[in-house]
């Protein structure tokens, strides 16, 4: 079965039919992992947008039972050059085609994601739209134009209530704004109790609760619109330490008052190279990002820069003066990924035994 691109520029893509059976429109993105495509899909990072993947061959050792990062995935859509009709992998359950019907997520395949990659990086991240029915090409066309990418994205994908999972010795708080199952792995590895709260938890709760640690999750959309997150970060920070991944990075630089802005097309994969300027260390990491913290706002006296992306000298990591708070703009889970990053969480730890910044 066929089924169209159509991008807000008005370029129509014909390929083939690939999981859900139904017309999506979203802000189009690419990322160049070559492997991890299952946790990519599941990543709640990925919410209200379509994946393009820029490797040509997706889906060759199917979908297994262990990889999700979150049960009900939310991108609006996958875009691959070929996919895999039978995956090959002691772990396979199901395929790709079937992984995405189940969970009703539209694709097309038989595309030039590299040609639309260099579309993208050329203009930046698009509206775009799957659409099933040549019939309904134009109708979309016009859609595309009013459509507006939904606010609400952290509500979206949030736990509705609190859940605990036993751990160990330290009690962390996980705030959800997207989080990825891998995260509150790597805190049970280092004898973690972990309490997932949604993400608009109160400042009288957090206090109320008395744990050894914060960490804010990943998360899809534009940070700044989280007005009431930003509050409550303002009022917890310094009373007990803070780690901030992602998303989680941005709100603890608008909770110090700097500021965040919009990225030409993002960093989107698992092999993105970053300076730790402290361990004078480079490594390569995860990221799933298209908002990070304006480096003209950072004020030095609050802060320092930890860490620097190495393709585009963004700014990667911050740590807080005095605060024991500290963030990192990609991906420390690492899933998928290399383990380059995960003594970020045993820093954490760290800061939470000592009780003051290292």
């Amino acid at each position: 079965m066929k089924r169209w691109l159509v991008l807000s520029d008005d370029t129509i893509i014909e390929g083939k039919a690939l999981g859900a059976n139904k017309d999506v429109i979203a802000e189009l993105v690419f990322s160049t992992a070559m492997t991890g495509y299952q946790e990519s899909i599941t990543d709640q990072s990925f919410n209200n947008q379509i994946i393009t993947f820029t490797y040509p061959l997706i889906g060759n050792y199917g979908i297994n039972l262990e990889d999700n990062e979150s049960l009900t995935p939310s991108c609006n859509g996958v875009v691959v050059k070929e996919f895999a009709i039978n995956g090959s992998n002691f772990r396979n359950k199901i395929s790709l085609d079937e992984f995405l019907k189940q969970k009703n997520i539209s694709g097309i395949c038989d595309v030039d994601t590299r040609m639309l990659t260099k579309k993208i990086r050329q203009h930046g991240v698009m509206k775009a739209a799957i659409v099933c029915d040549a019939k309904n090409i134009e109708k979309v066309k016009k859609e595309l134009k009013n459509y507006n990418i939904p606010s609400n994205s952290v509500e979206q994908v949030s736990t509705k209530n609190k859940y605990y999972i036993y751990g160990g010795k330290w009690n962390i708080l996980l705030i959800d704004y997207g989080l990825k199952i891998s995260i509150t792995k790597e805190l049970i590895k280092r004898n973690c109790n972990v309490i997932v709260a949604p993400y608009n938890i109160s400042t009288k709760e957090i206090l109320e609760m008395n744990v050894d640690g914060i960490l804010l999750s990943n998360g899809p959309g534009d940070p700044i619109v989280l007005t009431e997150q930003i509050e409550v970060i303002k009022n917890i920070i310094g009373k007990v330490p803070i780690f901030g991944i992602c998303l989680g990075h941005q709100l603890l630089a608008l909770a110090n008052d700097f500021k965040t802005k919009k990225m030409k097309f993002g960093h989107r994969g698992i092999n993105h190279p970053v300076k730790d300027l402290e361990n004078n260390r480079s490594c390569i990491t995860s990221q799933n990002h298209g908002y990070v913290v304006d480096e003209n706002t950072i004020d030095f006296k609050k802060a320092t820069i930890t860490h620097r992306s190495l393709n585009d000298n963004e700014v990667e990591g911050i740590s807080y003066n005095n605060l024991n708070a500290f963030s990192v703009q990609f991906h420390p889970d690492s899933c998928p990924g290399t383990s380059d990053s995960f003594y970020l969480f045993d820093k954490f730890i760290s800061m939470i035994e000592k009780g003051k910044v290292k």
